[in-house]
């Protein structure tokens, strides 16, 4: 991007992501051994790598900031309770789209303040692509060439209502609200991505709506929600509340919708998910 980055950490972390992205890649469409954590989800010696590059970078950057990742994520509440700012991280987000061999999974970092994301980093190791921002800095989209956009959440669907939905993960409440979207709006076009990069698309104003009616935890979310919210979105629990990272005994998140905080439609929206909460 032109000029300097909006926050004095920014421009480092974006660095950083793109180094781990790096480390990811040569385990990458090769037969690396995968091995299942205490809750069955898949981790390979890409998360790992890609981890400890992080782990590494944000200590040497900030070393005041302690880190949460995924990857580590063990720390006790009576620890995580006493913090104000910490780093978010899923080193490798889309674990199981990575397996399969697709392009669909991204480097996410977030900084967290108070509960609330400063900023997030979402990167793309395969083609160098990548998204940052935070709600009041403004959201931006940077390509392998050097090329680097700002980005923003579209006001109206240009055609037809567009909710991008997971490749891998639903839920009964998730089709009733699909079911309540399209008796709303009409036909729905239904986009699946893999990873964060599902709100990347709302945030780059290529899709309306993204519900999330299924598990999903802290660091799968919290970059991305940055660029969201730079971008000119916000993210919801189903009582409409914005969607916080403060300090609690799990690490998993509520339901919650994400879409451009001004549309006409936005309440809406909110009210049919209000009635399944």
């Amino acid at each position: 991007m032109s000029g300097s980055f909006p926050h004095p950490l920014l421009g480092a972390v974006v660095e950083l992501a793109r180094l781990a992205g790096e480390a990811i890649l040569p385990h990458w469409r090769v037969d690396t051994q995968v091995t299942a954590k205490s809750d069955d989800s898949p981790v390979t010696a890409a998360d790992l790598a890609a981890h400890h590059v992080l782990l590494d970078g944000l200590l040497a950057l900030a070393p005041d900031i302690p880190v949460l990742s995924e990857e580590d994520c063990g720390i006790g509440f009576a620890t995580r309770a006493g913090w104000q700012r910490w780093w978010l991280v899923d080193p490798l987000d889309g674990t199981k789209e990575f397996i399969s061999g697709s392009e669909e999974f991204t480097v996410n970092i977030a900084l967290i303040e108070a509960g609330q994301v400063v900023f997030g980093v979402v990167s793309m190791p395969t083609n160098g692509r990548c998204y940052f921002g935070g709600s009041g800095l403004g959201a931006w989209r940077s390509e392998a060439s050097g090329e680097c956009a700002e980005i923003r959440v579209r006001p109206a669907p240009p055609e037809a209502f567009t909710v991008v939905a997971s490749r891998r993960h639903s839920s009964p409440e998730q089709e009733a609200l699909l079911t309540g979207l399209a008796s709303e709006f009409g036909q729905l076009e239904l986009t699946n991505v893999g990873s964060s990069l599902k709100f990347c698309l709302l945030a780059e104003g290529a899709a309306d709506c993204y519900p999330r009616l299924a598990p999903t935890s802290q660091w799968d979310t919290a970059a991305a929600q940055g660029v969201l919210e730079g971008a000119g979105g916000e993210v919801l629990t189903l009582n409409g509340k914005p969607l916080g990272y403060e300090a609690r005994e799990s690490l998993l998140n509520p339901f919650f919708l994400a879409l451009p905080g001004a549309a006409d439609w936005r309440a809406r929206v909110v009210e049919l998910a209000g009635g399944l909460a």
